[in-house]
């Protein structure tokens, strides 16, 4: 697994969210970005987390960020998923991965036992100008506005 690093160019990703329409990294020029990675939609560490963006989502805003999480899930699952919970950001839909490999987060995972593929849950901060200048790869759900303001 080769994961972008603080530094890195962030890749100049299009996808589409969980109502079908484009998003790229362009549409975000000028402004701070996290993307945040995660395995799958609807599991509970994962709405913990999307939760505690969703939750200090205005402090964020505040902050000067936008936020787009990404999922392998297909656009009705990440729909379902905003929609249950009320998510003020996007989701992207990434089942061809692209996304996800661009930024360097799909890689072997250990669980159980059990040594497969998967998405890692990393989240990425890109500044104004496209540039990775963080990078979260040890993300604690319940606390990650606070690990991505600090």
């Amino acid at each position: 697994m080769n994961t972008l690093k603080a530094g890195d160019q962030a890749p100049n990703f299009e996808s589409l969210d969980e109502q079908g329409n484009t998003v790229k990294l362009s549409d975000y020029k000028g402004k701070k970005l996290v993307v945040f990675f995660y395995p799958k939609a609807n599991t509970p560490t994962c709405t913990v987390e999307a939760c505690n963006l969703s939750d200090n989502y205005q402090t964020l805003k505040d902050a000067g960020f936008e936020i787009i999480g990404v999922s392998a899930d297909t656009q009705k699952k990440q729909s379902n998923f905003k929609n249950k919970y009320d998510f003020p950001f996007p989701l992207l839909a990434d089942v061809d991965k692209e996304v996800i490999k661009g930024f360097g987060v799909w890689g072997e995972k250990k669980f159980m036992g059990r040594t497969f593929d998967g998405i890692h849950r990393i989240t990425f901060v890109i500044d104004e100008s496209g540039v990775i200048s963080k990078v979260i790869d040890k993300v604690k759900s319940k606390n990650h506005a606070l690990q991505i303001l600090g």
